[in-house]
C-alpha cells in the first residue's frame, strides 16, 4: 500500500502505549494512519517476505511484488499473470505444472532471498514445509549455513528505517535478483512461470506508452540507505542464526538486533502466555534484567500465536538499559524488530521439550555468536526435573478452535514446518 505513518512513529506510538503513556484514541490514530487503504502493510514483516520469495523463486510476473494495487501499472500485470497463468495451466499451451518450478534449486534461491533481505522469521517455517510438500528436506542448518555465506543488502524497516515503498524506488527486486546473480549467490538456471532462468526477474515493469513492458533494472541503488550492490553490503552475513544447547533448537534474527544485545545472559522468568508477560510489565515486575521463557506456544499447543504483542513491553526495557531477551517455542514474524528473541524452539514444550524445565531464576545463556541456548543449570539438577503439565482447555473451545484440534494433535515440530507429512 502507499506509504502512510512512518514505521518508526508507529513503533514509538506502540512503545508509548505500552508505558501507559498514550491512550488507545492516539494507538488506533496511529494505527488507521499506518493501515490505511488496500494492500500489504509497508514494513518488511511476513507478508511481503512472501511477496520477495514468489519473485525469487519464479512464480511471480517479474517485478510485480512491490507495485501498489489500483494503480495502471498493477491492473497490466495483473491482466499479464491472468493471461500468463491461462496458458500454464492443464488447459493452455504451455502446460507447466508447479512441480517443474519449485524444486531444489528454487528453494535454495528463496533461502538466499530471506536472508538477502532479512526478511521473516516465519519462513524458516514455510520454506521448510514448501520444499517438504515438494519431497525435499531442508533444515535450520541449511538456513544459518547459508547466512554465513549471503551478504545482506537491504535494510527495510524493522532492519532499518526505510518502507518496502523505498525499497522499490531505490532499484526493488530486479535489482536485487541482478546482484545475487552477479555474485553468485543464486541459481540462474531454474524454471519459472514465464520461462526459462532467472534473467527476465533482473527487469522491472513499466507501461510504454500505456502498454506493459519491461526494461534492465537501474544501474546503480537509488537509495545506499536502503539498497546496495554486492559488492558493499550492510553486513557479510545474513543475520539468521540457529541456536543449540539443552533448551533445544531455535533460530533467531539477529539483522535488526544491535550488536551489544547479541549476548544476554540473565535469570529466567517463565510464562504460560504473552498476556501474563504483558500484565508484569504493567505492574511494574520486569524492571530488570531477565530472559523471557514463554512456553506452551508451539504447534501442538495453540497452533503457534503471533507474539508480537511483546515486542513493544520488552523493547521498552531494552530501551531503559536493561538487558533482556525471548526464548519461546512459539513464533514471532519479521516485525520482531530489536529484542534478541530465541524462537521456535524444538521440541516444544507440549512435546516433551526441555524449554519445560526452565524455572524462575534459572540463568538462561543466550549467544548469537556461539550459536547457543541453554539453562546453566547442574546436569544432575536437570534431568530430576519434571516436565510440567499445563490446562489447555482455552485454547480448545471457541471462535472456531474446534475445528482445528486434530490438526494441532498432528503438528510436527517447528523445524519441520509444523506439517503432519514428516
Amino acid at each position: 500500500m502507499p506509504s502512510g505513518v512512518p514505521n518508526k512513529d508507529k513503533a514509538r506510538i506502540r512503545q508509548l502505549y505500552a508505558e501507559g503513556k498514550v491512550g488507545r484514541d492516539e494507538l488506533l490514530e496511529s494505527e488507521a494512519g499506518s493501515y490505511h487503504t488496500a494492500g500489504t502493510c509497508t514494513f518488511y514483516g511476513t507478508a511481503n517476505s512472501n511477496q520477495m520469495l514468489m519473485e525469487v523463486m519464479g512464480l511471480h510476473m517479474p517485478g510485480s511484488a512491490f507495485v501498489p494495487p489500483n494503480t495502471p501499472l498493477r491492473d497490466a500485470l495483473t491482466a499479464a499473470a491472468a493471461s500468463r497463468a491461462a496458458r500454464i495451466t492443464a488447459l493452455g499451451d504451455e502446460y507447466l505444472p508447479l512441480a517443474r518450478v519449485i524444486d531444489e534449486a528454487a528453494i535454495v534461491n528463496g533461502i538466499v532471498g530471506l536472508l538477502a533481505t532479512g526478511g521473516s522469521t516465519n519462513h524458516t517455517l514455510h520454506l521448510v514445509a514448501i520444499a517438504r510438500c515438494a519431497g525435499i528436506t531442508i533444515t535450520w542448518d541449511d538456513f544459518s549455513d547459508l547466512s554465513s555465506s549471503v551478504p545482506l543488502l537491504t535494510r527495510i524497516y524493522p532492519n532499518g528505517s526505510a518502507d518496502v515503498n523505498r525499497f522499490q524506488v531505490a532499484g526493488g527486486m530486479a535489482f536485487l535478483i541482478r546482484e545475487l546473480l552477479d555474485g553468485g549467490f543464486l541459481h540462474g538456471a531454474t524454471t519459472t512461470v514465464v520461462g526459462p532462468g532467472l534473467d527476465a526477474y533482473t527487469t522491472e515493469p513499466w507501461l510504454d506508452s500505456g502498454q506493459l513492458a519491461w526494461r534492465a533494472a537501474p544501474a546503480s541503488s537509488g537509495d545506499l540507505d536502503v539498497l546496495r550492490p554486492v559488492t558493499e553490503p550492510f553486513s557479510s552475513h545474513g543475520g539468521l542464526r540457529l541456536l543449540t544447547g539443552n533448551l533445544g533448537r531455535a533460530v533467531i534474527k539477529t539483522s535488526a538486533v544491535k550488536h551489544e544485545h547479541h549476548v544476554v545472559e540473565a535469570q529466567a522468568l517463565v510464562f504460560n502466555d504473552q498476556e501474563e508477560v504483558i500484565a508484569a510489565f504493567k505492574a511494574g515486575k520486569l524492571a530488570r534484567d531477565f530472559v523471557a521463557v514463554v512456553r506452551f506456544q508451539g504447534p501442538r499447543a495453540n497452533g503457534m500465536p503471533e507474539l508480537h504483542q511483546l515486542t513493544p513491553s520488552l523493547a521498552s526495557l531494552q530501551s531503559k538499559g536493561f538487558h533482556v531477551a525471548l526464548v519461546t517455542d512459539g513464533r514471532m514474524s519479521g516485525a520482531s524488530g530489536s529484542v534478541p528473541a530465541a524462537i521456535h524452539v524444538t521440541p516444544e514444550c507440549l512435546n516433551g521439550g526441555p524449554l519445560g524445565k526452565v524455572r524462575d531464576g534459572d540463568v538462561i545463556r543466550l549467544d548469537c555468536h556461539a550459536g547457543v541456548l541453554e539453562a546453566k543449570v547442574a546436569e544432575h539438577i536437570w534431568r530430576q526435573r519434571e516436565l510440567p503439565g499445563l490446562d489447555h482447555a482455552h485454547n480448545e473451545y471457541g471462535c472456531g478452535r474446534e475445528l482445528f484440534a486434530s490438526l494441532r494433535r498432528a503438528a510436527g515440530d517447528a523445524e519441520a514446518g509444523a506439517l503432519s507429512l514428516m
